[in-house]
């Protein structure tokens, strides 16, 4: 089992920037894919970003060049870095984690395990 507790979120202007952490429990969390999902209301859950276990990001089109995917395994910690944010990034933001599916590129809800609650942001015009 593992938890997962996201942080960082609130209100910004557009331009803005944000960090939001996601604290993981567990002894294996550097075993794991961590990724970072978002889903405004009336929309799909969208994949934001993921970081392997061995630190290679990935990043989803409409935030590449703007966000940051990093993590910490001595913290037990994935963070993503969120510059330049605009309205259209106003969304509730959850951290996920997965492993042990081989091929898989992790950029799909379905290849995670587990779960955070959430971090709501939010970026006003």
């Amino acid at each position: 089992q593992m938890q997962l507790v996201e942080t960082g979120g609130g209100l910004v202007q557009a331009g803005g920037s944000l960090r939001l952490s996601c604290a993981a429990s567990g002894r294996t969390f550097s075993t794991y894919v961590m990724g970072w999902f978002r889903q405004a209301p009336g929309k799909e859950r969208e994949f934001v970003a993921r970081v392997s276990s061995g630190g290679s990001p990935s990043y989803g089109d409409s935030v590449k060049g703007r966000f940051t995917i990093s993590r910490d395994n001595a913290k037990n910690t994935v963070y993503l870095q969120m510059d330049s944010l605009k309205p259209e990034d106003t969304a509730l933001y959850k951290c996920a984690a997965g492993n042990g599916r081989s091929g898989s590129y992790y950029r799909s809800p379905n290849d995670y395990d587990y779960w955070g609650q959430g971090t709501q942001v939010t970026v006003s015009s």
